[in-house]
């Protein structure tokens, strides 16, 4: 027997999910998180898993892991002093960046604070030329002097980013050399392994947040690995990163910019999974979890991986799922603006104290609070029962905050939900509506703790008629590192146009970046049938700022990989933009090769159909207030546990189980498919 176990820890909760790869059997729970030490936490969720299910730890075969311990430091501001050595001249690139206003007529716009201060930035004299030729060598003396002065000064880590070093990385690796003599204790990060690629303001950025955070990363799982071998483990722990794949802890430690969006990601993969299950390819997925809601779409059953994004006001050059983020989860704090106006984040009254019905100090309302209140969710307790709470004191906080706006408890309690579900939309927008897809041709998927219980209510704003309830949603994430493979991203930027471009030149492009990729399988074990690779190239008309990704077909590359890759850009951009420039140049850029080493995934079985009646998991009934029915309705309560395929349930009703409450609402349908899924669809 060999048990699967991934564990995924948020701002409030830890994720547990463990499977029984022959039986098939699920197990699924959940701790509070520890934010003053996140890997005690996890070695606790570990401990609790062994004892829960009564196996010892040898017979765990998989162990994967979802942080957010990258995302937070970077947010909060919790990374190391950090020193940075450029290219002479360029120190302050940092502070310039692109000159852009993100908010244009705001004169008073706050730019994301600096990760390192301009005391700490020093120019080297070196230059390299746009062809990767060496215009000024590199001065060993001054770099030297450098890194000497960034140790007196109490740095941690060193970040080294010199102009054009994606073409040459020989005054990088040099760099390297010396401050490994100067200063052996110091993290290390070098633009050219970060992000190979053009745009200097980005790939300076980017080798920054590494740095920045690279020494709390290692420490992290330095701590985790020490817990979990103390616990017994024997297999090599994953951690997920935001590509949606897997990576050994070391690599992690290495490149913690890549993790950034570790948790999210797998959701999506596990979204993903669900898609092929079902057979409905078109999904946009909604994470809903205590202090934020993630979104992301996807069209074929897959989410597009994009190479570069900005994170917290930081842009980054790394491969990452493409997942929105707004400030809406189930521990946001609702309040009054300076003009009067209800608001509902992005503060977050997090793990501790948590919302006021916890009884833990907490007096203004949060979403949880306005749902308690509401008794869309359980008045009593949470966690289907283990967590005791109490309503009264979600109607105090929401009392407080409706004598503000003169406006009834109930009144502003769902006035409430409607703002988090109107910014919740508003992100699904931007991800589809904008990028040319319209959500009405799209089934919604619903997970995290508190994705179920909004979810009919942003179907409804956006139009969306089916919405899809995965059986373990509030643990889909820990779930989805059980569905992942090992995965890592190789990059080259080479500037030509297509019309001029021979299939030899784009091979031996590719063929560089496939010897990397053979290192990293030989380097992680990797058997031969186990190894996957994906080619894209990105591409854009010339004279154009922005790039748009294209898949090169598999084979050997002949003039028709080069006509495919002209006939994808095409379509793309039409899509995007709505308009193709006919005769106009067309220019591959950066060249993108993904290396995956499949693993063997957690199986859902299917079940047999049980008919319609779903009689059997009802447990009972309580009042409701439901804007449908204008007010409280009796509304019968169902325990997900009993529900079996084929069971049939018409709304208004409530579904219960540990990680999550389903909302069914007047006018929607809940059925039970083969996998336990729940499918909601609007009555005809």
């Amino acid at each position: 027997m060999a048990w699967r176990i991934g564990i995924d820890s948020g701002g409030t909760f830890t994720d547990v999910c463990l499977i029984d790869e022959d039986r098939g059997d699920v197990q699924i729970w959940k701790v509070s998180s520890t934010p003053d030490d996140p890997s005690r936490g996890i070695a606790q969720a570990f401990a609790e898993g062994l004892s829960r299910t009564g196996i010892a730890a040898r017979d765990v075969g998989f162990f994967g892991h979802g942080t957010t311990v990258a995302t937070n430091a970077l947010i909060q501001h919790r990374g190391v002093r950090t020193g940075l050595i450029t290219t002479e001249g360029f120190r302050d690139l940092l502070a310039i960046g692109r000159q852009k206003r993100p908010h244009l007529y705001d004169m008073n716009a706050d730019k994301p604070q600096e990760l390192v201060t301009r005391n700490l930035r020093i120019g080297v004299p070196e230059r390299l030329r746009g062809d990767g030729s060496t215009e000024v060598p590199l001065d060993e003396a001054a770099l030297r002097e450098a890194v000497r002065q960034l140790r007196t000064a109490g740095v941690e880590s060193i970040a080294v980013s010199f102009l054009y070093a994606f073409l040459s990385e020989a005054h990088e690796r040099r760099a390297a050399e010396i401050v490994a003599e100067e200063f052996p204790g110091a993290f290390l990060a070098l633009s050219h392994e970060v992000a190979p690629e053009f745009r200097e303001y980005e790939r300076l950025s980017t080798t920054v947040v590494n740095a920045y955070l690279g020494p709390v990363m290692r420490t992290y799982v330095t701590a985790l690995k020490t817990r979990l071998a103390e616990a017994g483990l024997l297999v090599t722990p994953h951690l997920t990163q935001s590509n949606g794949g897997v990576a050994g802890f070391d690599q992690a430690a290495g490149l913690p910019v890549r993790t950034v969006l570790s948790g999210p990601s797998t959701g999506v993969v596990a979204a993903q999974a669900l898609g092929a299950m079902t057979g409905i390819g078109n999904l946009i997925t909604f994470d809903m979890g205590g202090t934020s809601s993630d979104v992301a779409l996807l069209a074929g059953g897959r989410c597009r991986v994009v190479a570069e994004a900005e994170v917290h006001g930081y842009p980054l050059k790394a491969p990452m799922l493409d997942i929105h983020t707004v400030g809406a989860g189930g521990g946001s704090i609702a309040h009054v603006d300076s003009g009067g106006l209800l608001k509902v984040g992005p503060r977050s009254a997090g793990a501790h104290p948590g919302p006021a019905c916890y009884g833990l100090g907490t007096e203004e309302p949060t979403v949880t609070d306005a749902n308690v209140v509401l008794q869309t969710q359980n008045p009593k307790a949470l966690l289907n029962g283990q967590m005791p709470i109490d309503r009264d004191l979600s109607v105090t906080a929401v009392e407080r905050l409706a004598g503000r706006l003169g406006l009834g408890v109930m009144e502003t309690a769902d006035g409430i939900l409607d703002i988090v579900t109107a910014n919740t939309a508003k992100a699904i927008r931007l991800i589809s509506v904008q990028r040319g897809h319209d959500p009405r041709d799209y089934a919604l998927v619903a997970f995290g703790g508190a994705g179920p219980v909004h979810a009919a209510r942003l179907a409804a704003e956006l139009g969306m008629d089916r919405i899809l309830i995965p059986r373990t949603p509030g643990v889909l994430c820990a779930l989805g590192l059980l569905m992942t493979d090992l995965r890592t991203d190789y990059a080259a930027t080479q500037i030509r146009l297509l019309d001029e471009a021979q299939p030899a030149d784009l091979a031996e492009v590719f063929e560089g970046l496939a010897r990397q990729a053979r290192d990293w399988f030989a380097r992680e074990g990797i058997a031969p049938e186990a190894q996957g690779l994906n080619s894209r190239v990105d591409m854009r008309y010339a004279g154009q700022n922005y790039e748009i990704a294209v898949d090169l077909p598999e084979g050997p590359i002949d003039e028709q990989s080069l006509d495919a890759l002209r006939e994808g850009f095409l379509a793309r951009h039409e899509q995007l933009y709505g308009f193709v420039a006919e005769g106009d140049a067309i220019q591959m850029v950066t060249y993108r090769l993904q290396a995956t080493g499949v693993v063997p995934k957690a199986q859902m079985p299917a079940f047999p159909d049980a008919g319609p009646d779903a009689s059997v998991a009802r447990t009972g009934q309580r009042p409701v207030w439901m804007r449908e029915a204008g007010g409280f309705a009796e509304t019968p309560i169902y325990d997900r546990t009993l529900l079996r395929p084929g069971n049939l349930i018409e709304g208004p009703a409530i579904i219960d189980q540990l990680d999550t409450t389903t909302v069914v609402p007047p006018g929607m349908t809940a059925r039970v498919d083969p996998y336990l899924t729940l499918i909601l669809e609007r009555s005809t």
